[in-house]
């Protein structure tokens, strides 16, 4: 059976996309809708900062998009498989038909994204060795100058200021104002730490802010103060909030201090403790050199009684004496020395008188040379061969003319 068309009733993909389009726009159910699902396909755009996804359930799946302006307001980074309630509207994107949601606001399931933002930082940082406590400088025990950064129109400064002032007058507060929350704190705060350093204007630096909530604070989470804070040369106590809270800053900085107050405390030492420990030291050089005096009084004292102060010339006799009595013990000793020694060369000398060629000689024997050698035995000699013939006072030329071998 043949369809019957009307031309007129004919329209375009664009048309059709249009109308689909206005159609959800229209619709005042789909303008701002919450919606909770997982976020998967997460994908963020580098040049134009948008961000794209899909949020699924058990049965069903939507594309999603966050463009840059409200993505730049996110206070965590978004990830695969996270359960998340958004915000936002439901439309059609005319060039490809796709329907999906335009997401203005996202916030995870069940904890709120400033908790989540507040781990995600800490875990990344941590993994930089941004805490680590070995790179964490120490605080100096008298600081000359301190760097107070904070609001100065809150009360965490006057607590700073008063505890220094009272515990250690003698120290320099340099102050730098800054605010301490709303956006763009953190990054100013973080721009006071640099400065400090670049003017090495102090021995250490405090950043200072009161109590508040999670968002008053929030500012002191900013990840690029926690690295100002680990390139800072000069030490830095972090000062911020009340005891039970913590924020980055805090593990970041080279001393936690669970308040301003405290944080002062442990910048400077305590005046009356250092004038009591210097009056300690006081008593103790004092009781020191007193022992050594009477030390010495008694050396005096005993050297005054000595036999050489009261008749020294007695005493020069004495060692006089004692001189002379060394004096002869020397030469009785070099004495026996060269009488025992040439005693013994006298038995050495006549020894080798005993054993010597001449001697033998002097006693009948001769020395029989044959060829410049001499001769020691028969088999060394030939009949008719010329010998030299030793003698104690002189020597005669012969020939041999017989042989006999006595051994055989």
């Amino acid at each position: 059976m043949a369809i019957k068309m009307n031309l007129q009733s004919i329209i375009s993909v664009s048309q059709l996309n249009t109308y689909a389009r206005s159609l959800l726009e229209g619709d005042e159910n789909l303008r701002n809708v919450f919606v909770r699902g997982e976020i998967s396909n997460f994908t963020a755009n580098a040049r134009s900062g948008h961000l794209y996804m899909s949020l699924k359930d058990a049965n069903a799946s939507i594309k999603a998009v966050m463009f840059a302006g409200n993505a730049s307001k996110l206070k965590f980074r978004i990830e695969n498989g996270m359960s998340v309630i958004v915000r936002g509207r439901v439309s059609l994107y005319e060039r490809d038909g796709a329907f999906q949601l335009y997401i203005d606001d996202i916030q995870p399931e069940g904890i709120g994204s400033l908790a989540i933002a507040f781990e995600q930082l800490k875990e990344k940082l941590s993994k930089e060795g941004i805490f680590d406590s070995d790179r964490k400088k120490q605080i100096p025990p008298m600081p000359k100058r301190i760097g107070v950064i904070s609001s100065p129109n809150g009360a965490a400064v006057q607590d700073v200021l008063n505890v220094i002032s009272r515990r250690f007058p003698l120290a320099e507060i340099i102050f730098a104002g800054v605010p301490v929350q709303g956006d763009g704190a953190g990054e100013i705060i973080a721009r006071a730490v640099v400065d400090f350093n670049y003017l090495n204007c102090a021995d250490v630096i405090i950043i200072a802010r009161g109590g508040g909530s999670a968002e008053d604070l929030w500012e002191f989470n900013n990840e690029n103060l926690a690295r100002a804070i680990y390139n800072s040369e000069i030490p830095v106590i972090s000062g911020v909030g009340h005891e039970t809270d913590f924020t980055i800053c805090d593990f970041a900085a080279d001393l936690r201090a669970p308040t301003p107050s405290a944080a002062a405390e442990l910048a400077v030492p305590d005046m009356y403790d250092l004038v009591a420990y210097i009056n300690l030291l006081n008593d103790k050089i004092s009781k020191a050199v007193s022992s050594k005096i009477l030390l010495e009084e008694m050396r005096l004292d005993k050297l005054a009684d000595s036999g050489f102060l009261k008749k020294p010339a007695d005493y020069i006799d004495e060692c006089n004496k004692k001189l002379s009595d060394l004096d002869k013990s020397l030469n009785n000793a070099v004495k026996d020395i060269f009488e025992r020694k040439y005693n013994q060369a006298a038995i050495l000398v006549s020894k080798l008188d005993a054993l010597s060629p001449l001697k033998i000689l002097s006693r009948g024997f001769s020395v029989v040379k044959s060829n410049n050698s001499v001769v020691s035995s028969v088999n060394q000699l030939r009949i008719g061969e010329p010998i030299e013939l030793k003698l104690t006072d002189g020597t005669a030329n012969a020939v041999i003319t017989q042989i006999e071998d006595q051994v055989n």
